[in-house]
């Protein structure tokens, strides 16, 4: 098995909203970023892969396995963390320790420990005095002290400075050093998805637009910068979106290399996550 991950055909009908056939795929040893604007889908999606509500269609393997299946097994080598802390505010983190020993079988002591010192946590101060990044590395903590192979991540680095995020992406990047381990993070914070993603899986009004490599979407998409004459000679199945400015026009285009090739006096720049979702979610097509 390669992938530690599979989601086939998910869907979930919702009054107002639909997850429509999602489909994905997270090898073993790499991390992928889930992005899209808020209520995309990407926090349902999440739930439905844990198993929390119930999907109207599709499958989902983690580990090979069907979650329905085989949900309790699966879930002591899942570690999940939400952007919301979900320990009771008056707990201590040792408190915290000794709820999750009982939980899961393979539960390490001395690895909580060593993460509490290594965030700099004290450990019988009461949840509900830490700050924001204290929560979130507290529930980081606590998701890879039973030793996981997968890590599910929402917004886990959401509203943190950047030395905290910049900690917390050192963690996730030493934990990926095993094969048989991978990730699955979604973030607002597509800076820090540039630097640790292997892959983007990008979703929006609960459908997939795009999934695929990191570095393959980067040096396929770019920006293109002319007159609305000059951008209107350019192929409109190479053209994701569009937006007039004071100078001219911008495009964002899928296929650089081609682009690039027919059109050779137009400015091509790099295009970054950002952009791509921009374009996808709000440039109108030309």
């Amino acid at each position: 098995m390669d992938n530690i991950l599979e989601v086939r055909n998910l869907s979930k009908q919702y009054k107002g909203f639909e997850l429509k056939n999602v489909s994905f795929c997270l090898p073993k040893g790499s991390i992928m970023g889930f992005i899209g604007e808020n209520g995309a889908g990407k926090t349902t999606t999440l739930k439905l892969i844990l198993n929390e509500i119930q999907r109207s269609s599709g499958e989902i393997f983690v580990f090979g396995k069907d979650i329905i299946d085989n949900e309790k097994q699966i879930k002591q080598d899942i570690g999940v963390v939400f952007d919301e802390n979900f320990f009771y505010y008056a707990l201590k983190p040792v408190q915290v320790g000794k709820i999750l020993k009982a939980t899961y079988s393979n539960w390490d002591d001395a690895l909580y420990e060593r993460y509490l010192n290594q965030f700099k946590l004290p450990k019988n101060k009461p949840i509900k005095e830490f700050s924001r990044g204290m929560k979130m590395k507290l529930s980081i903590a606590a998701a890879l002290s039973h030793h996981p192979k997968l890590l599910l991540l929402d917004e886990a680095t959401s509203g943190l400075d950047p030395v905290v995020r910049s900690e917390i992406l050192d963690v996730f990047l030493d934990f990926i050093q095993d094969e048989e381990h991978g990730i699955l993070l979604s973030s607002h914070i597509t800076s820090d998805l540039e630097k640790i993603a292997d892959y983007i899986t990008f979703i929006h009004e609960g459908e997939i637009l795009l999934s695929a490599g990191k570095d393959d979407i980067l040096e396929s998409y770019a920006i293109v910068r002319g007159t609305d004459a000059e951008l209107a000679r350019i192929d409109k199945k190479y053209i994701v979106g569009s937006r007039n400015n004071r100078f001219g026009c911008d495009a964002l285009v899928n296929n650089r290399a081609m682009v690039a090739a027919k059109h050779p006096h137009l400015v091509i720049d790099n295009a970054k996550l950002d952009d791509i979702m921009m374009y996808y979610v709000g440039g109108a097509a030309k």
